[in-house]
């Protein structure tokens, strides 16, 4: 006979037993979610030497990134291999951030698949960069500290005839299944190419870490590396660039295909599906988005309109742009004069920060020019960011070639776009959140990021920015700038537009330069999808932005809302609704929902 003390005492034990296998499930899915993270990101660091090695991983820092063929397909077989493995695990056991990490992952390895599965590493290169002007940042991403670091870097230099090899072997592979860059935008390709080719090797930027040894390295062995230094970028960097500039004079352009669109790639029409889900995060068709951005461009010509009208300008809306794109008050003198405007506009906006935001970076930026060897084609400008453990800062790139193609009516928002509160604010708050996985950390998601750094050209209107009607308009004229890309991306790659469809559309609705727009349009042209992201996002965030005010009234704050977006780092456009929605919820009732 069992007495009611051993019952109870039974019971409490079994209870414990429950309560204790209970606990032990839910970290169970955790901890194999995040073996999987740990495991892609061990995978990723071992496929891309140099990523590796700007994450402190040297053990890799004298070898190239292989991307031959055999190599695409081992990252493939083992992106399915981890899809597998994630679609076993039971979402409900996990917490809500650990949903947020599984749906990301998820749509990230998603992503690769099908651009691994479309074979997109055949076209290596957009129309104004590709892996020949990646490789000519290795002189300033790689840190030299000690006399191994150059020896690493020379050994890594004297790969690139198998790198370029690999990338060609790519590239033909391509043109045999009609998978090829559109001609029309590889007029002047090669120029960047000749830039490298033809110069001599201590004029080359690959010969720059030599230039100043300032290492207490021997005269000696200084003397022996320069040597080698000499011989590696003359037979291997300068010869292969040679050879590139002829595989694409003789070889490649002679047979890349006439039409434009991503439709006439093979499965076009699932291609560029993919790309439009890809870089908006979403699940609109062309079609859709194509309208949208029809209405944004009539939305804001009227705005334009009533600009121009402020400014008493007495001839026709055509006649004003081409005022704007001839006089020379509008464009600065010297590439000095230049640089030195957007780096007073970025200080300027420094100082505002503290209004709109509790949290800032520390991690510094600071403002250059963009590589002569490659701005001919380059977009107006660009920002580069950084490893947080780097010696480098972020970079926000200013095209200064051709000067009178460069108003200073629409530098503010490239400013506030491409630097603060754009896209460094975003991109060195992401870095510095250490509790997330190393794949949010590092990864960037173009929705979110490119609509951050839209929606913070109109913050600038806030900010005390565009007090004068011309940079009003030059900031209506960015705006139009990205909704004009919604109906062009769409017209180019799903309905057939042609080059001059989508340069018309910029020329008559904008003051952008003829040059921009002509630079721009081939853009579009070479990247399905990607110029989608910048209104999509904007939109969503502001969408988000009216919601919060609507809900806390007078407890919404500005600054509190902003950090909000950036605190989970990027994210798609529909985590962002969520988090948004929790925030919200967090502020109604003062204070923090659970995890």
């Amino acid at each position: 006979m069992i007495s009611l003390k051993n019952i109870l005492y039974s019971l409490a034990y079994l209870a414990l037993f429950a309560s204790s296998n209970s606990a032990l499930a839910k970290p169970t899915e955790k901890n194999q979610l995040h073996q999987l993270f740990d495991q892609e990101w061990q995978t990723r660091m071992e496929r891309f030497p140099e990523f590796a090695q700007s994450m402190g991983d040297s053990s890799q820092a004298d070898k190239l990134t292989n991307v031959s063929e055999a190599s695409q397909q081992a990252w493939l077989k083992s992106t399915i291999k981890i899809l597998r493995a994630l679609e076993d695990i039971t979402q409900q056991d996990l917490s809500n951030s650990d949903k947020i990490n599984y749906q990301i992952f998820k749509q990230q390895l998603t992503n690769r698949k099908a651009s691994l599965e479309f074979k997109d590493y055949q076209i290596p290169f957009l129309a104004d960069s590709g892996f020949h002007t990646q490789i000519a940042r290795l002189p300033v991403e790689t840190e030299f500290n000690n006399i191994q670091d150059f020896r690493d870097y020379l050994k890594r230099l004297s790969q690139v005839p198998e790198f370029f090899q690999q990338n060609i072997d790519n590239m033909n592979a391509g043109l045999r299944r009609n998978f090829s860059m559109p001609s029309v935008v590889m007029k002047g390709f090669t120029d960047a190419l000749h830039q490298h080719a033809n110069g001599k090797f201590d004029k080359s930027v690959f010969y720059q870490p030599f230039d100043k040894i300032t290492l207490h390295i021997s005269k000696k062995q200084q003397e022996e590396l320069r040597k080698q230094a000499k011989d590696i970028i003359t037979s291997d960097v300068i010869a292969s660039y040679k050879n590139l500039a002829n595989y694409f004079e003789n070889t490649y352009i002679p047979q890349t295909k006439k039409s434009m669109g991503a439709y006439s790639f093979p499965n076009g029409k699932a291609y560029y599906h993919q790309k439009v889900g890809e870089y908006t995060t979403g699940s609109m068709n062309a079609e859709a988005i194509h309208q949208i951005g029809l209405a944004e461009v009539k939305r804001i010509r009227a705005e334009m309109n009533d600009v121009m009208a402020n400014l008493e300008f007495s001839g026709s809306f055509a006649e004003f742009l081409v005022f704007l794109r001839e006089s020379p008050q509008f464009y600065a003198e010297s590439p000095e004069e230049l640089l030195k405007e957007a780096s007073y506009i970025a200080k300027k906006m420094d100082g505002q920060l503290p209004k709109f935001f509790t949290k800032l970076p520390r991690q510094p930026y600071t403002v250059e020019a963009v590589p002569d060897s490659i701005a001919a084609k380059y977009t107006t400008g660009r920002y580069v960011s950084a490893p947080l453990s780097s010696t480098r800062p972020g970079t926000y790139w200013v095209n200064t070639y051709a000067l009178d193609k460069r108003p200073l009516y629409v530098l503010e928002s490239l400013t506030l776009h491409e630097a603060v509160p754009g896209h460094h604010l975003q991109g060195a708050l992401n870095q510095e959140l250490a509790d997330l996985p190393n794949f949010r950390r590092y990864s960037y998601i173009s929705a979110f990021g490119e609509g951050w750094a839209l929606y913070c050209e109109k913050l600038g209107i806030e900010a005390g920015f565009y007090q004068d009607g011309y940079s009003q308009f030059g900031r209506l004229s960015y705006e139009m700038w990205r909704a004009a890309r919604l109906v062009i991306d769409t017209g180019i790659h799903a309905f057939g537009w042609s080059r001059e469809q989508a340069i018309a559309l910029l020329e008559e609705n904008s003051g952008l330069s003829k040059h921009n727009i002509r630079t721009e349009v081939d853009r579009y042209i070479s990247w399905p999808g990607q110029a989608l992201s910048y209104k999509i996002g904007e939109l969503k965030i502001i969408e988000l932005r009216r919601l919060a005010e609507l809900k806390l009234g007078e407890k919404f704050d500005i600054r509190l809302f902003h950090d909000a977006i950036l605190e989970n780092g990027s994210i798609p456009l529909d985590v962002l609704q969520s988090q948004i929605e929790l925030f919200i919820e967090r502020q109604l009732l003062g204070t923090k929902v659970a995890d």
